[in-house]
Order: C-alpha cells, then sequence, then structure tokens
C-alpha cells in the first residue's frame, strides 16, 4: 500500500517557499526581509521557474543583477523543501535544481551586502558587487537575468548577450525576463512599477531601453540559442515575459567575445 503524502497544491508551497526563503533575510534587516517577502510572495516568476523546469537539474548558475540574491535563496528553499518531501512535489513538476555552485553579480553595494548577510552560511552561494557589462563571466551551465536587460543600452544588451552565450556549454540555458515594448497598456504598467521599485531600492530614476519580445528572440536565435516563450499566466497583469534560451546539444559555434 502507497503511504506518501499527496501532492501538494501549488499555492500551498508556494507559501511554505516564501517563508523559508524569505527567513534568511532577518539577518540582513528588516527592509530586506520585507523586500524578500513582497518579492517572492507577489511575482510569479519564481514559481514559473519551477513549473518549467527552467533551470537544469543541477550544476553551476550564474545570476546578473541579482539584486538581494533572492533567487539562490529561493532555489536553496525549493531544493530543500522538495528533499524533504519529494512525494509531496507538484504532481507533474520537475524536481528543483540543486545549485552546486552559484555566482550572483550585483551592481548596488547595498544590495549586495543585504544579500551577503542573508546567505553567509551556504558556500556554494557566492555574491559579488560587479557591472556586467564589464564583468567577464565565467564557464556555467545556466545563466539567469531577470528584469536587468532593460536597464542598459541596446549596444550592451548585445553585448551582455553575447558574452552570456560565449559562457555556456552544450545544452547550457540562458533564462531572461524582458518587458515587451509590443504588450500595450500591460508594458507601460509595467515600466511605471519597475520605476516605482527602482527608486525604492535607490537607484534612482534610469531611461529604460526596451524591445518587443519578437526582436528578443531573434536576438537571442542569432546568437545560436533555440528560445521558448513562456508568458505567465498569474499575479498582476503586467508585459513581463521569461525566455527561455537553449543551447543545442550538438553545440554551434560560441559567440565571439569582442564587444560591438
Amino acid at each position: 500500500m502507497n503511504h506518501a503524502p499527496p501532492a501538494a497544491a501549488p499555492r500551498a508551497l508556494h507559501r511554505a517557499l516564501v517563508d523559508a526563503a524569505s527567513a534568511r533575510y532577518r539577518a540582513a534587516g528588516r527592509f530586506a526581509w520585507h523586500f524578500a517577502r513582497g518579492k517572492l510572495g507577489m511575482d510569479p516568476l519564481f514559481m514559473d521557474l519551477l513549473r518549467h523546469g527552467a533551470l537544469p537539474a543541477h550544476g553551476r548558475f550564474l545570476d546578473l543583477g541579482c539584486g538581494q540574491a533572492v533567487l539562490a535563496a529561493w532555489l536553496l528553499a525549493a531544493r530543500q523543501q522538495h528533499d524533504a518531501h519529494p512525494h509531496a512535489w507538484p504532481t507533474g513538476w520537475p524536481p528543483p535544481p540543486r545549485v552546486d555552485e552559484m555566482l550572483a553579480l550585483e551592481l548596488m553595494p547595498r544590495d549586495v551586502a543585504r544579500a551577503q548577510a542573508a546567505l553567509a552560511g551556504v558556500p556554494q552561494v557566492q555574491v559579488r558587487q560587479a557591472d556586467i557589462r564589464h564583468t567577464p563571466f565565467p564557464p556555467v551551465d545556466a545563466i539567469t537575468i531577470l528584469d536587468v536587460l532593460h536597464y542598459f543600452d541596446h549596444a550592451a544588451q548585445d553585448d551582455v548577450l553575447r558574452r552570456a552565450r560565449a559562457a555556456l556549454p552544450p545544452g547550457g540555458v540562458l533564462v531572461a525576463r524582458v518587458g515587451d515594448a509590443a504588450g500595450g497598456w500591460r508594458f507601460r504598467l509595467s515600466r511605471w512599477v519597475d520605476q516605482a521599485v527602482t527608486l525604492v531600492r535607490g537607484h534612482g530614476v534610469s531611461p529604460l531601453y526596451c524591445r518587443p519580445v519578437a526582436e528578443w528572440v531573434r536576438a537571442l536565435q542569432a546568437l545560436g540559442f533555440a528560445v521558448r516563450v513562456a508568458r505567465s499566466d498569474d499575479g498582476p497583469p503586467f508585459a513581463n515575459t521569461l525566455l527561455l534560451a537553449r543551447v543545442p546539444a550538438g553545440g554551434t559555434a560560441a559567440a565571439p567575445e569582442t564587444r560591438a
């Protein structure tokens, strides 16, 4: 007789993971804790990453523009939950990735300090202050760049994507979330919210360089990626779109690392 516990409903799993991941940020202060709870609790991105199996089962991860590194805390919490209760994982969902190593890069020193305080006891995660427009990317199995690219002009965007492609092996994955500039009122709403969050985090008001999703897809395909577009059905009605870009297993020639 099978006595395995029933699979968890995604909503119950979401609450458990938000609690576990955000708890790390108590060591970083009240702002860090509240920000982590709000971001993880309201943004459907994090559940979408698990639902879609967007990241490889294990390996070396690079998170570009990581902020407080809530993605690292989320993936650690998801793996711990799955390992403790494997039969309770949602039916049809792949197991969450195991982070063998993660390098998380962030420009803002205050975000870096919060992330380092929260993840101080996690040796496989390193958080560093860096400008990803000028920082070499090490060889990794997966790269995430979530809600970051639109802060750079188009030439810098293309350069970051070229260097990301060069850092990935055959079968490697790039996961990007971008705003769809063809998204009408949803896009205008997402831009307004993005600027508001940027101000709260102390970044000031910055110009945004956005593109339609179709243009992002073409840019990634030109670098040799196979691209899948994954839109979220949950959460606020924004025009944010997840792009799952994979280097074909056969491997195409790595993109050159020369700057535009």
